[in-house]
């Protein structure tokens, strides 16, 4: 999988209703484990970020969304070592069908938690990304 300069560019799903948000938590991935993160993945060398966002709601929740129903709400340079990784973070307006854990082998819960009190477990830079977004914060470094 091609990548852009060096630079690892990331999706993620943004999906908020009634105040809660959808959230997974990490199982057997190498990476995170046992902590909560939002639906993700990795842009592919042909997709465009809207595009990967697409495949990867359907891939990991079975979550259907149109192209022109996502906006970037954030936008967060990170370095984890001595990769370098771009986020984008994209909410869409709606979608179709209710999320399920397309993915039991890398995540053991898919749930909604309110926006309010979100689990103490979950990833560092993601609760960075979603106090920003609250706050209209549009970029940020981690």
């Amino acid at each position: 999988m091609k990548r852009y300069s060096g630079i690892i560019a990331e999706v993620y799903l943004v999906l908020i209703r009634e105040e809660r948000i959808l959230l997974l938590r990490r199982y057997q991935t190498g990476y995170e484990d046992g902590n909560y993160s939002l639906v993700a993945g990795h842009v592919e060398a042909e997709e465009t970020c809207k595009e990967a966002m697409i495949r990867e709601a359907e891939e990991e929740a079975g979550i259907e969304i149109d192209y022109e129903n996502l906006e970037v709400v954030h936008v967060m340079h990170r370095k984890i070592e001595k990769k370098k990784r771009i986020a984008f973070f994209l909410q869409p307006k709606k979608w179709q069908n209710e999320p399920e854990n397309r993915e039991p082998d890398k995540c053991d819960d898919l749930s909604w938690y309110p926006l309010a009190q979100l689990p103490k477990n979950i990833i560092p830079y993601i609760r960075e990304a979603l106090k920003n977004i609250k706050e209209g914060i549009r970029y940020s470094e981690y």
